[in-house]
């Protein structure tokens, strides 16, 4: 198996095993004498069976991404690298989005509000850092198809 196949399976089990979380929590009490719609004991055996396949699914992923070396970084090297890239760009922009925000005055007495930074130059810091998260993201998405895991 590919090492997307097994993300795409390890998606497919968390979102089961959500759907079961809700299916018990909707089977945990009834009106006395009515039965429940479904049984919580089989619920929670297939949930069960659920956590200990993801379990192992995510430690044979962790595995291979702690082997897998792409040029001279492992896999949870760029992983990391990846999650700090995003948080980098979600935060430049929300930045720049503030500081490009003109505060027009109607009178000459009105306080005038002012950005406190260059756009132009942290707009290039997140051009940079979103080429970065582009180049890093096309390294994982590659390695994820050619890898076995």
């Amino acid at each position: 198996m590919k090492l997307a196949q097994a993300l795409n399976l390890r998606s497919d089990i968390q979102n089961r095993m959500t759907e079961l979380e809700d299916r018990l929590a909707a089977n945990a009490r009834t009106q006395e004498g009515v039965a429940p719609s479904e049984d919580p004991v089989k619920l929670f055996s297939e949930y069960e069976a659920c956590a200990v396949q993801l379990e192992e699914l995510m430690a044979r992923i962790n595995r291979v991404n702690c082997e897998t070396v792409i040029n001279g970084s492992t896999l949870t090297e760029l992983l990391a690298k990846r999650d700090c890239l995003k948080l980098r760009v979600r935060t430049y922009r929300r930045f720049l989005q503030e500081a490009s925000a003109i505060g027009g005055r109607s009178m000459r007495s009105e306080i005038r509000i002012l950005s406190t930074v260059s756009v132009t130059e942290y707009r290039k810091l997140l051009d940079d850092c979103s080429a970065k998260l582009r180049e890093i993201d096309g390294l994982i998405q590659e390695a994820n198809w050619i890898t076995e895991c």
